[in-house]
Protein backbone atom coordinates (compact mmCIF):
# COMPACT_ATOMS: atom_id res chain seq x y z
CA UNK A 1 0.00 0.00 0.00
CA UNK A 2 1.49 3.51 -0.62
CA UNK A 3 1.65 5.77 2.06
CA UNK A 4 3.44 9.14 2.61
CA UNK A 5 2.52 10.67 -0.84
CA UNK A 6 1.63 14.33 -1.77
CA UNK A 7 -1.69 14.84 -3.29
CA UNK A 8 -4.14 12.61 -0.58
CA UNK A 9 -6.93 15.81 -1.10
CA UNK A 10 -9.95 13.56 -0.22
CA UNK A 11 -9.06 12.03 3.07
CA UNK A 12 -8.39 15.60 3.97
CA UNK A 13 -11.49 17.41 2.90
CA UNK A 14 -13.35 13.91 4.73
CA UNK A 15 -11.30 15.12 7.99
CA UNK A 16 -11.87 18.91 7.34
CA UNK A 17 -15.76 18.35 6.26
CA UNK A 18 -15.45 20.32 3.41
CA UNK A 19 -15.12 19.97 -0.28
CA UNK A 20 -12.05 18.71 -2.22
CA UNK A 21 -12.54 22.06 -4.21
CA UNK A 22 -12.16 23.92 -1.09
CA UNK A 23 -8.46 23.29 -0.63
CA UNK A 24 -5.65 24.55 -2.03
CA UNK A 25 -3.13 21.33 -3.08
CA UNK A 26 0.10 22.51 -2.90
CA UNK A 27 1.33 18.90 -1.98
CA UNK A 28 1.07 17.38 -5.50
CA UNK A 29 3.65 18.54 -8.13
CA UNK A 30 1.32 19.31 -11.02
CA UNK A 31 1.04 22.01 -13.23
CA UNK A 32 0.23 25.41 -11.98
CA UNK A 33 -1.84 26.56 -14.41
CA UNK A 34 -4.19 23.30 -14.52
CA UNK A 35 -5.08 21.57 -18.24
CA UNK A 36 -4.14 23.25 -21.00
CA UNK A 37 -7.11 24.39 -23.05
CA UNK A 38 -9.41 22.29 -25.14
CA UNK A 39 -8.20 18.78 -23.38
CA UNK A 40 -11.69 18.59 -21.05
CA UNK A 41 -13.79 19.07 -24.51
CA UNK A 42 -11.46 16.88 -26.33
CA UNK A 43 -11.57 14.28 -23.94
CA UNK A 44 -15.90 14.90 -23.77
CA UNK A 45 -16.17 14.27 -27.47
CA UNK A 46 -14.15 11.12 -27.06
CA UNK A 47 -16.25 9.16 -24.20
CA UNK A 48 -18.35 7.99 -26.76
CA UNK A 49 -15.04 5.82 -27.73
CA UNK A 50 -15.79 3.95 -24.90
CA UNK A 51 -17.98 1.53 -25.81
CA UNK A 52 -15.00 -0.29 -27.48
CA UNK A 53 -11.48 -1.67 -26.02
CA UNK A 54 -8.64 0.82 -25.84
CA UNK A 55 -5.71 -0.27 -28.49
CA UNK A 56 -4.21 -2.84 -26.87
CA UNK A 57 -0.60 -1.41 -26.83
CA UNK A 58 -1.17 2.44 -27.28
CA UNK A 59 -0.16 1.72 -30.72
CA UNK A 60 -1.65 5.45 -32.55
CA UNK A 61 0.34 7.33 -29.20
CA UNK A 62 3.04 5.43 -28.88
CA UNK A 63 3.75 6.23 -32.79
CA UNK A 64 3.17 9.80 -31.62
CA UNK A 65 5.62 9.92 -29.05
CA UNK A 66 8.32 8.29 -31.06
CA UNK A 67 7.86 10.66 -34.05
CA UNK A 68 8.03 14.02 -31.31
CA UNK A 69 11.03 12.71 -30.30
CA UNK A 70 12.73 11.43 -33.68
CA UNK A 71 12.66 7.93 -32.28
CA UNK A 72 12.11 4.22 -33.58
CA UNK A 73 8.38 2.94 -32.44
CA UNK A 74 10.34 0.21 -30.91
CA UNK A 75 12.10 2.33 -28.48
CA UNK A 76 8.82 2.96 -26.48
CA UNK A 77 5.94 1.94 -24.21
CA UNK A 78 3.06 3.44 -22.99
CA UNK A 79 1.73 3.01 -19.32
CA UNK A 80 -0.44 3.56 -16.78
CA UNK A 81 1.57 6.42 -15.33
CA UNK A 82 5.34 6.11 -14.67
CA UNK A 83 4.61 3.76 -11.49
CA UNK A 84 3.35 1.23 -13.65
CA UNK A 85 7.08 1.27 -15.17
CA UNK A 86 8.79 1.72 -11.78
CA UNK A 87 7.04 -1.34 -10.32
CA UNK A 88 7.86 -3.61 -13.74
CA UNK A 89 11.49 -2.40 -14.50
CA UNK A 90 13.45 -4.28 -11.34
CA UNK A 91 11.66 -7.85 -12.20
CA UNK A 92 11.69 -7.07 -16.40
CA UNK A 93 15.54 -6.01 -15.95
CA UNK A 94 16.55 -8.84 -13.43
CA UNK A 95 18.38 -6.01 -11.26
CA UNK A 96 20.12 -7.57 -8.56
CA UNK A 97 21.45 -4.32 -7.06
CA UNK A 98 20.34 -0.74 -7.02
CA UNK A 99 21.79 2.38 -6.12
CA UNK A 100 19.43 5.16 -5.74
CA UNK A 101 20.72 8.87 -6.21
CA UNK A 102 18.47 10.96 -3.01
CA UNK A 103 17.13 12.26 -1.20
CA UNK A 104 14.68 11.20 -3.33
CA UNK A 105 10.75 9.32 -4.79
CA UNK A 106 10.60 6.86 -2.42
CA UNK A 107 8.57 4.32 -5.03
CA UNK A 108 12.16 3.70 -6.52
CA UNK A 109 13.15 1.88 -3.03
CA UNK A 110 9.95 0.36 -2.74
CA UNK A 111 9.73 -0.98 -6.20
CA UNK A 112 13.39 -2.96 -5.31
CA UNK A 113 11.95 -3.92 -1.92
CA UNK A 114 8.96 -5.43 -3.65
CA UNK A 115 11.17 -7.72 -5.91
CA UNK A 116 13.96 -8.00 -3.04
CA UNK A 117 16.46 -6.18 -4.71
CA UNK A 118 19.09 -5.04 -2.89
CA UNK A 119 19.59 -1.37 -2.62
CA UNK A 120 22.15 1.64 -1.65
CA UNK A 121 21.88 4.84 -1.57
CA UNK A 122 24.15 7.95 -2.93
CA UNK A 123 23.00 11.11 -0.70
CA UNK A 124 23.69 14.76 -1.82
CA UNK A 125 24.47 16.95 0.92
CA UNK A 126 22.45 19.26 2.95
CA UNK A 127 25.62 21.58 3.10
CA UNK A 128 25.89 21.30 -0.72
CA UNK A 129 22.40 22.60 -1.60
CA UNK A 130 21.37 18.53 -2.26
CA UNK A 131 23.68 18.90 -5.59
CA UNK A 132 25.03 15.61 -6.11
CA UNK A 133 28.76 15.24 -6.88
CA UNK A 134 28.92 13.32 -10.05
CA UNK A 135 31.95 12.05 -8.65
CA UNK A 136 31.33 11.24 -5.79
CA UNK A 137 27.56 9.15 -7.65
CA UNK A 138 30.05 6.92 -10.09
CA UNK A 139 32.49 5.99 -7.05
CA UNK A 140 29.22 4.71 -5.66
CA UNK A 141 28.58 2.51 -8.84
CA UNK A 142 30.93 -0.13 -8.02
CA UNK A 143 29.15 -3.42 -7.28
CA UNK A 144 25.97 -2.26 -8.91
CA UNK A 145 24.05 -2.98 -12.32
CA UNK A 146 21.24 -0.44 -11.87
CA UNK A 147 20.83 3.20 -10.60
CA UNK A 148 17.81 4.89 -10.04
CA UNK A 149 18.18 8.58 -10.86
CA UNK A 150 15.01 11.58 -10.47
CA UNK A 151 16.33 14.42 -13.15
CA UNK A 152 14.66 16.73 -12.07
CA UNK A 153 15.22 15.48 -8.37
CA UNK A 154 12.06 15.53 -6.08
CA UNK A 155 12.02 16.54 -3.43
CA UNK A 156 14.98 19.20 -3.46
CA UNK A 157 14.13 19.87 -7.51
CA UNK A 158 18.03 19.95 -8.68
CA UNK A 159 18.65 19.30 -12.16
CA UNK A 160 21.93 17.36 -13.46
CA UNK A 161 22.48 18.90 -16.46
CA UNK A 162 22.25 16.58 -19.84
CA UNK A 163 25.79 16.35 -21.21
CA UNK A 164 27.27 15.49 -17.30
CA UNK A 165 24.37 12.66 -17.18
CA UNK A 166 24.98 11.40 -20.29
CA UNK A 167 28.28 11.37 -20.06
CA UNK A 168 28.34 9.10 -17.09
CA UNK A 169 25.65 6.64 -18.70
CA UNK A 170 28.62 6.69 -21.52
CA UNK A 171 31.71 6.08 -19.06
CA UNK A 172 29.72 3.21 -17.23
CA UNK A 173 28.26 0.85 -20.32
CA UNK A 174 27.94 -2.08 -18.01
CA UNK A 175 25.25 -0.12 -16.11
CA UNK A 176 21.40 0.63 -16.33
CA UNK A 177 20.55 4.22 -15.79
CA UNK A 178 16.96 4.45 -14.77
CA UNK A 179 16.16 8.05 -15.63
CA UNK A 180 13.32 9.82 -14.50
CA UNK A 181 12.74 13.09 -16.13
CA UNK A 182 8.93 13.57 -14.62
CA UNK A 183 9.80 17.06 -13.99
CA UNK A 184 11.95 18.13 -17.01
CA UNK A 185 8.94 19.43 -18.81
CA UNK A 186 8.53 22.30 -16.30
CA UNK A 187 12.37 23.49 -16.74
CA UNK A 188 12.41 26.14 -19.26
CA UNK A 189 14.54 24.73 -22.26
CA UNK A 190 14.39 21.52 -20.41
CA UNK A 191 14.28 19.40 -24.28
CA UNK A 192 17.51 20.48 -24.21
CA UNK A 193 18.39 17.99 -21.04
CA UNK A 194 16.32 14.90 -21.68
CA UNK A 195 17.82 12.12 -22.73
CA UNK A 196 15.10 10.14 -24.69
CA UNK A 197 16.88 11.20 -28.30
CA UNK A 198 20.45 10.18 -26.94
CA UNK A 199 20.80 6.83 -28.63
CA UNK A 200 21.81 5.46 -24.97
CA UNK A 201 21.68 1.41 -25.28
CA UNK A 202 21.76 1.47 -20.91
CA UNK A 203 19.25 3.82 -20.67
CA UNK A 204 15.91 4.08 -19.21
CA UNK A 205 14.09 7.38 -19.54
CA UNK A 206 10.40 8.01 -17.52
CA UNK A 207 8.20 10.32 -18.81
CA UNK A 208 4.90 11.52 -16.81
CA UNK A 209 2.36 13.18 -17.98
CA UNK A 210 0.14 14.03 -14.82
CA UNK A 211 2.61 16.49 -13.93
CA UNK A 212 3.27 19.10 -16.25
CA UNK A 213 -0.76 18.65 -17.86
CA UNK A 214 -2.23 18.60 -14.29
CA UNK A 215 -4.06 14.86 -14.87
CA UNK A 216 -2.64 13.07 -12.01
CA UNK A 217 -6.28 11.04 -12.33
CA UNK A 218 -5.67 10.08 -15.21
CA UNK A 219 -2.65 8.30 -15.28
CA UNK A 220 -0.26 8.51 -18.29
CA UNK A 221 3.36 7.63 -18.66
CA UNK A 222 5.58 6.76 -21.14
CA UNK A 223 9.49 4.72 -20.92
CA UNK A 224 11.84 5.12 -23.42
CA UNK A 225 14.81 2.81 -23.94
CA UNK A 226 16.56 0.70 -26.52
CA UNK A 227 14.76 -2.19 -28.56
CA UNK A 228 16.12 -4.70 -26.36
CA UNK A 229 15.00 -3.37 -23.08
CA UNK A 230 11.78 -2.69 -24.75
CA UNK A 231 11.47 -6.15 -25.41
CA UNK A 232 12.40 -6.99 -21.69
CA UNK A 233 9.51 -4.50 -20.35
CA UNK A 234 6.89 -5.89 -23.33
CA UNK A 235 7.01 -9.34 -21.30
CA UNK A 236 6.12 -7.85 -18.87
CA UNK A 237 3.15 -5.38 -18.83
CA UNK A 238 -0.28 -6.08 -19.20
CA UNK A 239 -2.55 -5.77 -21.98
CA UNK A 240 -5.03 -2.64 -22.16
CA UNK A 241 -2.77 -1.02 -19.92
CA UNK A 242 -3.86 2.51 -20.38
CA UNK A 243 -7.65 3.41 -21.23
CA UNK A 244 -9.18 4.97 -24.08
CA UNK A 245 -9.47 8.62 -22.57
CA UNK A 246 -5.84 8.23 -21.63
CA UNK A 247 -4.99 7.63 -24.73
CA UNK A 248 -6.93 10.20 -26.18
CA UNK A 249 -5.60 12.41 -24.20
CA UNK A 250 -1.58 11.83 -24.57
CA UNK A 251 -2.77 11.79 -28.68
CA UNK A 252 -3.85 15.36 -28.08
CA UNK A 253 -1.41 16.35 -25.63
CA UNK A 254 1.77 15.59 -27.85
CA UNK A 255 0.59 18.86 -29.56
CA UNK A 256 0.52 20.88 -26.73
CA UNK A 257 4.35 22.27 -26.83
CA UNK A 258 3.37 25.97 -26.39
CA UNK A 259 1.74 25.11 -23.12
CA UNK A 260 4.89 23.46 -21.99
CA UNK A 261 6.52 26.31 -22.32
CA UNK A 262 4.38 28.33 -20.88
CA UNK A 263 3.86 26.26 -17.24
CA UNK A 264 7.64 26.67 -17.56
CA UNK A 265 8.04 30.21 -17.65
CA UNK A 266 4.99 30.92 -14.92
CA UNK A 267 6.86 28.56 -12.95
CA UNK A 268 10.16 30.46 -13.26
CA UNK A 269 8.61 33.72 -12.48
CA UNK A 270 6.22 32.35 -9.76
CA UNK A 271 9.49 30.50 -7.76
CA UNK A 272 11.12 33.78 -7.73
CA UNK A 273 8.55 35.92 -6.42
CA UNK A 274 7.60 33.27 -3.84
CA UNK A 275 10.93 32.99 -2.24
CA UNK A 276 11.35 36.11 -2.36
CA UNK A 277 8.65 36.93 -0.35
CA UNK A 278 9.92 34.62 1.95
CA UNK A 279 13.39 35.82 2.32
CA UNK A 280 12.69 37.56 5.26
CA UNK A 281 10.70 35.21 7.38
CA UNK A 282 12.77 33.84 10.41
CA UNK A 283 13.16 29.99 10.72
CA UNK A 284 12.74 29.00 6.98
CA UNK A 285 15.32 27.62 4.72
CA UNK A 286 14.69 27.28 0.82
CA UNK A 287 16.47 25.06 -1.29
CA UNK A 288 17.74 25.77 -4.80
CA UNK A 289 16.03 24.38 -7.61
CA UNK A 290 14.38 24.65 -10.98
CA UNK A 291 11.20 22.58 -10.77
CA UNK A 292 7.77 23.45 -9.34
CA UNK A 293 7.83 22.61 -6.04
CA UNK A 294 10.75 23.78 -3.80
CA UNK A 295 12.37 22.13 -0.61
CA UNK A 296 11.98 24.00 2.50
CA UNK A 297 14.21 23.24 5.93
CA UNK A 298 12.60 24.61 9.02
CA UNK A 299 14.81 26.02 11.31
CA UNK A 300 13.58 26.45 14.75
CA UNK A 301 11.04 24.65 17.48
CA UNK A 302 8.30 23.67 14.79
CA UNK A 303 8.61 20.41 12.45
CA UNK A 304 7.26 19.58 9.24
CA UNK A 305 4.09 18.04 10.83
CA UNK A 306 3.36 21.09 12.69
CA UNK A 307 3.44 22.96 9.81
CA UNK A 308 1.65 21.01 7.75
CA UNK A 309 -1.19 20.69 10.15
CA UNK A 310 -1.37 24.38 10.61
CA UNK A 311 -1.76 25.12 7.01
CA UNK A 312 -4.15 22.34 6.50
CA UNK A 313 -6.13 23.86 9.16
CA UNK A 314 -6.51 26.72 6.87
CA UNK A 315 -6.85 24.34 3.78
CA UNK A 316 -3.92 24.04 2.50
CA UNK A 317 -1.69 20.87 2.09
CA UNK A 318 1.93 21.13 1.51
CA UNK A 319 4.30 17.85 1.43
CA UNK A 320 5.81 16.82 4.78
CA UNK A 321 8.82 15.15 3.78
CA UNK A 322 9.94 13.35 6.93
CA UNK A 323 9.58 10.16 5.04
CA UNK A 324 11.89 10.71 2.21
CA UNK A 325 15.31 8.89 3.03
CA UNK A 326 17.92 11.07 4.08
CA UNK A 327 16.06 14.14 5.20
CA UNK A 328 14.31 14.68 8.14
CA UNK A 329 11.34 15.81 10.14
CA UNK A 330 12.33 19.31 9.49
CA UNK A 331 12.10 19.56 5.70
CA UNK A 332 8.56 20.59 3.97
CA UNK A 333 7.95 20.72 -0.16
CA UNK A 334 5.77 23.30 -1.33
CA UNK A 335 4.48 22.74 -5.11
CA UNK A 336 3.60 26.34 -6.47
CA UNK A 337 0.33 26.80 -7.41
CA UNK A 338 -1.67 30.58 -9.32
CA UNK A 339 -0.16 33.63 -7.78
CA UNK A 340 -3.33 33.96 -5.79
CA UNK A 341 -2.96 31.12 -3.85
CA UNK A 342 1.09 31.19 -3.24
CA UNK A 343 0.36 34.45 -1.74
CA UNK A 344 -2.12 32.99 1.13
CA UNK A 345 0.32 30.12 1.66
CA UNK A 346 2.92 32.90 2.17
CA UNK A 347 0.92 34.48 4.38
CA UNK A 348 -0.04 31.44 5.95
CA UNK A 349 3.30 30.46 6.54
CA UNK A 350 4.57 33.71 7.89
CA UNK A 351 1.87 33.67 10.51
CA UNK A 352 2.94 29.95 11.69
CA UNK A 353 6.07 30.95 11.92
CA UNK A 354 6.32 33.93 13.41
CA UNK A 355 3.84 33.24 16.10
CA UNK A 356 5.00 29.83 16.86
CA UNK A 357 1.51 28.89 18.37
CA UNK A 358 0.80 25.44 19.46
CA UNK A 359 -0.47 22.96 17.10
CA UNK A 360 -3.73 21.74 17.13
CA UNK A 361 -4.68 18.24 16.37
CA UNK A 362 -6.79 17.19 12.78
Amino acid sequence: MIEGHGGDIYRMARVLNCSPSQIVDMSSNVSPLGMPPGLEDYLRQGLRELISLPEVDSEELRSNFANKWNISENQVVVGNGTTEFIYILPVALGIKKALIVGPTYADYADACAVFNVTYSFYLALEENDFKPNIDHVELSLRGVDTVFICNPNNPTGHLIPGNTLKELCEDNPEKIFIVDESYLPFVVDGQNETLINKALKNVVVLRSFSKIFGIPGLRLGFLSASPDIIQKIGRHKRPWNVNRLAQLAGIFLLGQDQFIKDVGHFTKKERTGFLKQLRDVTGLRPFSGVTNFILFKLVGRLKAADVCKRLAQNRILIRDCSNFYGLSDRFIRIALKTPEENNICIQRLRDILSTGNEVLSL
